[in-house]
């Protein structure tokens, strides 16, 4: 049955995906950019309740009450493709960082050139980054706020954290606070796998990191928060009366913390 829901939900995601991109294109490209908001944010919603309602999923996020009413920088642990979707309802008028190759796929593409994002060539570290920086200054005097994920890519639950030097460099050079958001999403919608699993996937946004700190004091902060506040949901979620298969990294992590515990 398990099986059988999480191939319903993916057949389902994908046609959602497909039909509203079609349905919404004229409201979409007729209306000014930030109503034309409603359309990508209505879709990231739509999709967290045909997971709920197909495979039992269920999302809370909470410390929205965190996010600063300026510009700022969004930073959420990255495991999954449900972390890409499920913030987007939250943020006045979200700015993501992306590899320029998804501009060129028909109708995604366009729907991206539309909301102004910030395509970059990951060819040359260096000169993306600096892009990164120079476009984000442009665009953040809109009261926008960035999403960039430390890690960069999608890591499985409990793994050793691995944060990348442009989330220090984008802190220093933008001068906005950055908002850490911990999560162990993972669990319930695994990367790389094709299996949706029931449960609670709770989220939250914590206190802001404000600007202005040492490059090291500020990256100790931003990693120490996150993980702890994700090693807790990890723990919460593992201790729930249905839960989730867990990874070996999971596994691992929660012998290390339990190991912890009992010096």
């Amino acid at each position: 049955m398990l099986f059988l829901r999480s191939a319903l939900f993916n057949v389902a995601f994908y046609l959602n995906l497909i039909v509203q991109m079609l349905f919404w294109t004229p409201y979409f490209f007729l209306a000014p950019r930030k109503k034309a908001w409603f359309v990508p944010k209505f879709w990231a919603a739509s999709s967290l309740w045909l997971q709920r309602v197909i495979t039992g999923g269920r999302s809370e996020i909470s410390g929205l009450e965190n996010l600063p009413d300026g510009p700022c920088i969004i930073a959420p642990k990255h495991q999954s493709f449900w972390d890409t979707i499920a913030f987007l309802p939250h943020i006045p008028d979200a700015l993501y960082i992306l590899k320029r190759e998804l501009m060129w796929i028909p109708f995604f593409g366009w729907y991206v050139a539309k909301m102004r994002m910030i395509p970059i060539d990951r060819g040359s570290r260096t000169k993306a980054l600096k892009q990164a920086v120079r476009t984000a200054h442009m665009l953040m005097k809109d009261n926008r706020q960035l999403i960039i994920y430390p890690e960069g890519t999608r890591r499985p639950p409990g793994a050793e954290p691995s944060y990348k030097y442009g989330i220090v460099e984008l802190y220093v050079q933008l001068g906005v606070p950055v908002v850490p958001v911990a999560h162990a999403a993972g669990l319930f919608w695994p990367r790389r796998q094709f299996m949706r699993y029931p449960g609670v996937i709770r989220a939250r946004f914590l206190p802001p990191i404000e600007p202005g700190l040492p490059r090291d004091v500020f990256q100790e902060r931003l990693v120490r928060e996150t993980e702890e506040a994700c090693d807790a949901m990890l723990v919460e979620a593992a201790n729930a009366e249905n839960p989730p298969p867990l990874p070996d990294t999971a596994r691992r992590r929660l012998a290390e913390l339990n190991a912890a515990a009992q010096r």
